[in-house]
């Protein structure tokens, strides 16, 4: 029965035996890198003066999170799982939970969403066009004139207020969510719409004032 070989110093290790690169101590810094990138990622977002996300790029996330950008890519292979990663942070954030909602919450679950939202940095959008920054005076004044006829004993917020919500309504991004986003048909589209003013009408001629305790 011939000896047993001795290992060279490149020879494979024994089955079981821990690899360096596969250490507990190794994921655990690779989870913080991660970590950290996706936390510079929903700075950034908190920064931003609008909406727009296109300045969350992979060179401004790293950084932000003093990081390489190969870095960055090295732990997402595109913007769209970047991204995705700090929605996911954001949600978890913000501390809303969607899942089991229900009608009954739902006014709290969006006074929380918004109350979240109010931490950002994110400006109005301005009107540069004067000719439709008039239009739009125009068409808020004329609202805010049929919302002041029908609220007689309101506040002049509880009339702002209605008049606001009426104003979500009949907006153009309004109807254009439902026909894209909810893939209703024109018509649909519009007697959801119109349902919705209907109810806000309703609550307004029986007196049911937004401020009203």
């Amino acid at each position: 029965m011939s000896a047993p070989r001795k290992r060279g110093k490149h020879a494979s290790k024994p089955v079981g035996e821990p690899r360096p690169y596969d250490s507990p101590l190794r994921r655990q810094k690779t989870a913080e890198t991660r970590e950290r990138i996706v936390a510079a990622g929903s700075e950034i977002v908190h920064g931003l003066p609008t909406w727009d996300w296109r300045g969350l790029t992979f060179r401004a996330v790293g950084d932000r999170a003093g990081v390489s950008e190969r870095t960055v890519h090295r732990y997402f292979s595109n913007e769209r799982e970047l991204r995705e990663a700090i929605l996911q942070h954001l949600v978890q954030e913000s501390g809303v939970a969607l899942d089991g909602l229900e009608l009954s919450n739902f006014a709290d679950v969006t006074a929380r969403v918004l109350t979240y939202l109010s931490s950002f940095s994110v400006a109005p959008a301005s009107e540069e066009d004067p000719a439709f920054a008039a239009l739009d005076r125009h068409r808020r004044d004329a609202l805010l004139g049929a919302v002041v006829r029908s609220t007689r004993g309101w506040s002049d917020s509880e009339r702002r207020m209605a008049a606001a919500l009426l104003d979500i309504l009949w907006n153009v991004p309004t109807y254009e969510r439902l026909l894209t986003a909810w893939r209703l048909d024109a018509d649909h589209a519009i007697r959801a719409i119109t349902w919705l003013i209907g109810l806000v009408e309703e609550a307004i001629q029986k007196g049911r004032r937004p401020l009203k305790a």
